[in-house]
């Protein structure tokens, strides 16, 4: 191995440079809300995974962004989506004659 490979990163070696022209009173503070933002970013991606792991035992339905020109599921169940509901029946005229309406015969299914 070449001794001429630097091991830090180009990102490292620019934030290490902004950190020595910086007075000493303010190094510890900017390092110390730097690894406390890492830190917080960290348990709010921890938070997220344990909610979804949660909901996922409980059944419950993930909030998912739907994408541009994404269908919803039922538009690829076929004949094992759920049906729409029936738009309410428009009246007739029997269901206001009231006693007077004609009444159901029983059918017949021909096996007597």
């Amino acid at each position: 191995m070449s001794a001429d490979v630097p091991l830090a990163s180009g990102k490292s070696e620019i934030f290490e440079i902004v950190l020595k022209f910086m007075p000493d009173w303010v190094q510890v503070p900017v390092l110390c809300l730097i690894v406390a933002a890492v830190l917080f970013s960290w348990g709010l991606k921890l938070k997220r995974w344990i909610a979804g792991r949660r909901g996922a035992s409980a059944g419950a339905p993930v909030q998912m962004a739907a994408q541009h020109g994404q269908g919803r599921g039922a538009d690829y169940l076929g004949a094992y989506a759920p049906q729409q509901a029936q738009q309410p029946r428009q009246p007739s005229g029997a269901d206001f004659l009231g006693a007077y309406a004609p009444q159901q015969q029983p059918q017949r299914d021909g096996s007597a």
